[in-house]
Protein backbone atom coordinates (compact mmCIF):
# COMPACT_ATOMS: atom_id res chain seq x y z
CA UNK A 1 0.00 0.00 0.00
CA UNK A 2 1.30 3.50 -0.99
CA UNK A 3 0.54 6.08 1.82
CA UNK A 4 2.04 9.31 1.05
CA UNK A 5 2.80 11.74 4.05
CA UNK A 6 0.48 14.56 3.63
CA UNK A 7 -1.35 17.01 6.54
CA UNK A 8 -3.54 13.79 7.50
CA UNK A 9 -0.47 12.17 8.39
CA UNK A 10 1.11 14.97 10.13
CA UNK A 11 -1.61 16.81 11.31
CA UNK A 12 -4.69 14.61 11.69
CA UNK A 13 -6.60 16.85 8.59
CA UNK A 14 -8.19 13.64 7.34
CA UNK A 15 -11.62 11.96 7.85
CA UNK A 16 -12.98 8.59 7.70
CA UNK A 17 -16.11 6.02 7.57
CA UNK A 18 -16.36 2.67 8.93
CA UNK A 19 -19.15 0.69 7.16
CA UNK A 20 -21.24 -2.14 8.26
CA UNK A 21 -21.04 -4.68 5.23
CA UNK A 22 -23.63 -7.57 5.24
CA UNK A 23 -23.92 -10.59 2.27
CA UNK A 24 -21.20 -8.37 0.91
CA UNK A 25 -23.45 -5.34 0.57
CA UNK A 26 -22.14 -1.81 2.22
CA UNK A 27 -25.24 -0.90 5.08
CA UNK A 28 -26.11 2.89 4.83
CA UNK A 29 -23.61 3.79 1.62
CA UNK A 30 -25.07 6.42 0.44
CA UNK A 31 -25.19 8.05 4.14
CA UNK A 32 -21.80 7.04 5.04
CA UNK A 33 -20.50 8.57 1.60
CA UNK A 34 -22.72 11.83 2.17
CA UNK A 35 -20.95 12.70 5.75
CA UNK A 36 -17.92 11.63 4.39
CA UNK A 37 -17.69 14.31 1.21
CA UNK A 38 -18.95 16.51 3.99
CA UNK A 39 -16.03 15.97 5.97
CA UNK A 40 -14.01 16.40 2.68
CA UNK A 41 -15.59 19.60 1.68
CA UNK A 42 -14.49 21.10 5.48
CA UNK A 43 -11.30 20.14 5.49
CA UNK A 44 -10.61 20.83 1.58
CA UNK A 45 -9.81 17.39 0.17
CA UNK A 46 -10.32 17.26 -3.74
CA UNK A 47 -9.95 13.62 -3.73
CA UNK A 48 -13.12 11.96 -5.13
CA UNK A 49 -14.35 8.96 -3.86
CA UNK A 50 -16.76 7.29 -5.50
CA UNK A 51 -20.10 4.53 -4.91
CA UNK A 52 -18.12 2.54 -7.77
CA UNK A 53 -14.53 2.75 -6.19
CA UNK A 54 -16.28 1.38 -2.83
CA UNK A 55 -18.24 -1.10 -4.80
CA UNK A 56 -15.38 -2.71 -6.98
CA UNK A 57 -13.75 -2.63 -3.56
CA UNK A 58 -16.34 -5.07 -2.01
CA UNK A 59 -16.64 -7.11 -4.98
CA UNK A 60 -12.59 -8.07 -4.84
CA UNK A 61 -13.33 -8.40 -1.06
CA UNK A 62 -16.10 -10.03 -0.57
CA UNK A 63 -17.82 -10.05 2.92
CA UNK A 64 -20.67 -11.79 5.08
CA UNK A 65 -20.39 -9.88 8.15
CA UNK A 66 -17.69 -7.37 7.90
CA UNK A 67 -16.48 -3.66 8.27
CA UNK A 68 -15.53 -1.58 5.40
CA UNK A 69 -13.17 1.78 6.68
CA UNK A 70 -12.60 4.45 4.33
CA UNK A 71 -9.72 7.08 5.16
CA UNK A 72 -9.14 10.36 2.68
CA UNK A 73 -6.76 12.64 3.65
CA UNK A 74 -5.17 15.20 1.14
CA UNK A 75 -3.25 12.70 -1.15
CA UNK A 76 -4.66 9.25 0.24
CA UNK A 77 -7.85 7.30 -0.42
CA UNK A 78 -7.29 3.90 1.60
CA UNK A 79 -9.56 1.00 1.56
CA UNK A 80 -9.48 -1.16 4.07
CA UNK A 81 -11.61 -4.48 5.56
CA UNK A 82 -12.26 -6.63 8.46
CA UNK A 83 -14.22 -8.94 10.49
CA UNK A 84 -17.15 -7.28 12.39
CA UNK A 85 -16.82 -8.42 16.18
CA UNK A 86 -20.48 -7.70 17.26
CA UNK A 87 -22.31 -11.00 18.24
CA UNK A 88 -25.66 -12.12 19.22
CA UNK A 89 -24.02 -12.46 22.87
CA UNK A 90 -23.58 -8.76 23.16
CA UNK A 91 -27.35 -7.69 22.48
CA UNK A 92 -28.23 -10.40 24.89
CA UNK A 93 -25.92 -9.52 27.58
CA UNK A 94 -26.19 -5.46 26.78
CA UNK A 95 -23.14 -2.99 27.41
CA UNK A 96 -21.76 -1.54 30.59
CA UNK A 97 -20.54 1.76 29.84
CA UNK A 98 -18.87 4.89 32.65
CA UNK A 99 -18.02 8.40 32.30
CA UNK A 100 -14.87 9.14 30.82
CA UNK A 101 -12.34 11.68 32.76
CA UNK A 102 -11.78 13.54 29.45
CA UNK A 103 -14.21 16.52 28.67
CA UNK A 104 -15.77 16.05 24.80
CA UNK A 105 -14.60 20.23 23.30
CA UNK A 106 -18.38 21.25 22.31
CA UNK A 107 -16.04 24.25 20.41
CA UNK A 108 -13.86 22.53 18.00
CA UNK A 109 -14.67 21.33 14.56
CA UNK A 110 -12.95 18.15 15.34
CA UNK A 111 -16.08 16.66 17.05
CA UNK A 112 -18.36 17.54 14.77
CA UNK A 113 -16.20 15.55 12.17
CA UNK A 114 -15.24 11.66 12.19
CA UNK A 115 -11.36 12.76 11.87
CA UNK A 116 -8.09 11.12 12.05
CA UNK A 117 -8.13 13.05 15.17
CA UNK A 118 -9.48 10.26 17.08
CA UNK A 119 -6.84 9.49 19.84
CA UNK A 120 -9.07 10.33 23.17
CA UNK A 121 -11.74 8.24 21.58
CA UNK A 122 -9.28 4.97 21.13
CA UNK A 123 -7.35 5.70 24.30
CA UNK A 124 -10.70 6.27 26.72
CA UNK A 125 -12.05 3.00 24.75
CA UNK A 126 -9.34 0.98 26.12
CA UNK A 127 -9.12 2.32 29.42
CA UNK A 128 -13.12 1.63 29.82
CA UNK A 129 -12.29 -1.85 28.20
CA UNK A 130 -9.22 -2.53 30.60
CA UNK A 131 -11.59 -1.85 33.58
CA UNK A 132 -14.64 -4.01 32.63
CA UNK A 133 -16.82 -1.68 30.68
CA UNK A 134 -17.78 -1.56 27.13
CA UNK A 135 -17.93 1.82 26.29
CA UNK A 136 -16.67 5.14 27.88
CA UNK A 137 -19.39 8.16 27.41
CA UNK A 138 -17.98 11.65 27.37
CA UNK A 139 -19.06 15.25 28.77
CA UNK A 140 -18.77 18.49 27.38
CA UNK A 141 -16.77 21.07 29.50
CA UNK A 142 -20.43 22.32 31.01
CA UNK A 143 -21.00 18.59 32.37
CA UNK A 144 -23.31 17.74 29.59
CA UNK A 145 -23.36 13.86 28.21
CA UNK A 146 -22.37 14.13 24.48
CA UNK A 147 -21.64 10.57 23.22
CA UNK A 148 -19.56 7.58 23.63
CA UNK A 149 -16.07 6.69 22.43
CA UNK A 150 -17.16 5.11 19.25
CA UNK A 151 -21.24 5.88 19.56
CA UNK A 152 -24.10 8.00 20.19
CA UNK A 153 -26.50 7.75 22.91
CA UNK A 154 -29.97 7.67 24.03
CA UNK A 155 -32.14 7.57 27.13
CA UNK A 156 -35.80 6.53 27.26
CA UNK A 157 -38.09 7.97 30.16
CA UNK A 158 -41.96 6.97 30.14
CA UNK A 159 -41.53 5.38 26.68
CA UNK A 160 -40.01 8.51 25.11
CA UNK A 161 -36.42 9.21 23.63
CA UNK A 162 -33.99 11.24 24.07
CA UNK A 163 -30.65 12.41 23.07
CA UNK A 164 -28.44 14.80 23.42
CA UNK A 165 -28.48 17.84 21.21
CA UNK A 166 -26.04 18.08 18.53
CA UNK A 167 -24.67 21.34 19.99
CA UNK A 168 -23.32 19.47 22.79
CA UNK A 169 -20.49 17.98 21.00
CA UNK A 170 -20.85 15.35 19.22
CA UNK A 171 -20.58 13.48 15.89
CA UNK A 172 -23.75 13.32 14.27
CA UNK A 173 -23.90 8.93 13.61
CA UNK A 174 -25.12 7.50 10.46
CA UNK A 175 -27.61 4.98 12.76
CA UNK A 176 -27.96 8.25 14.95
CA UNK A 177 -29.88 9.76 11.93
CA UNK A 178 -31.58 6.27 11.22
CA UNK A 179 -32.99 6.67 14.46
CA UNK A 180 -34.28 10.39 14.64
CA UNK A 181 -36.02 9.96 10.91
CA UNK A 182 -38.02 6.74 12.09
CA UNK A 183 -38.98 7.35 15.30
CA UNK A 184 -39.80 10.32 17.84
CA UNK A 185 -36.81 11.91 19.45
CA UNK A 186 -36.39 14.66 21.71
CA UNK A 187 -33.14 16.76 21.27
CA UNK A 188 -32.67 17.91 24.88
CA UNK A 189 -29.47 18.58 27.43
CA UNK A 190 -28.69 15.99 29.79
CA UNK A 191 -26.51 16.66 32.59
CA UNK A 192 -24.06 13.78 34.45
CA UNK A 193 -25.82 13.68 37.23
CA UNK A 194 -29.44 13.14 35.85
CA UNK A 195 -28.54 9.10 34.52
CA UNK A 196 -30.36 7.82 37.08
CA UNK A 197 -33.70 9.86 35.84
CA UNK A 198 -34.16 7.46 32.82
CA UNK A 199 -35.58 3.99 33.18
CA UNK A 200 -33.50 2.89 30.24
CA UNK A 201 -30.32 3.37 27.72
CA UNK A 202 -28.64 2.70 24.41
CA UNK A 203 -25.90 3.25 22.11
CA UNK A 204 -25.71 3.29 18.73
CA UNK A 205 -22.78 3.14 15.82
CA UNK A 206 -22.48 1.56 12.35
CA UNK A 207 -21.14 -1.75 13.03
CA UNK A 208 -23.14 -2.89 16.07
CA UNK A 209 -26.21 -0.97 15.06
CA UNK A 210 -28.25 -0.47 18.24
CA UNK A 211 -27.07 -1.94 21.38
CA UNK A 212 -28.98 -1.86 24.44
CA UNK A 213 -26.99 -0.46 28.34
CA UNK A 214 -27.43 -2.16 31.33
CA UNK A 215 -25.25 -0.67 33.47
CA UNK A 216 -24.43 2.83 33.67
CA UNK A 217 -21.58 3.29 36.01
CA UNK A 218 -23.03 1.61 39.11
CA UNK A 219 -26.45 2.70 37.61
CA UNK A 220 -28.24 -0.34 36.65
CA UNK A 221 -31.28 -0.06 33.47
CA UNK A 222 -33.44 -2.92 34.35
CA UNK A 223 -35.45 -2.39 30.87
CA UNK A 224 -34.42 -2.99 27.65
CA UNK A 225 -37.56 -2.71 25.66
CA UNK A 226 -37.09 0.09 23.47
CA UNK A 227 -33.75 -0.65 22.79
CA UNK A 228 -34.62 -4.03 21.54
CA UNK A 229 -37.78 -3.21 20.15
CA UNK A 230 -35.79 -0.78 17.59
CA UNK A 231 -33.30 -2.97 17.41
CA UNK A 232 -35.34 -5.26 15.75
CA UNK A 233 -36.83 -3.04 13.87
CA UNK A 234 -33.15 -2.05 12.38
CA UNK A 235 -32.42 -5.47 11.51
CA UNK A 236 -35.99 -6.12 9.43
CA UNK A 237 -34.86 -2.61 7.28
CA UNK A 238 -30.90 -4.17 7.16
CA UNK A 239 -32.80 -7.15 5.94
CA UNK A 240 -34.89 -5.85 3.13
CA UNK A 241 -31.58 -3.58 2.60
CA UNK A 242 -29.90 -6.42 1.57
Amino acid sequence: MDIRLDEGYWFGLGVFETIAVENGRAVLLEEHLKRLKKGMSFFSLKNVVSRQLILNYLHKNPMEHGALKIAVSQENIILEHRQNLYQEEDYKRGFRVRFSQVMRNESSPFTYFKTFNYGDSILEKRTALSSGYDECIFCNSRGEICEGATSNIFFVKGGKIYSPKLECGLLQGVIRDYIYQNEKVTDTVILKNEVDKFDECFVTNSLMGIMPVVEFEGHKFLSKDIGYLLMHKYRLYINNYI
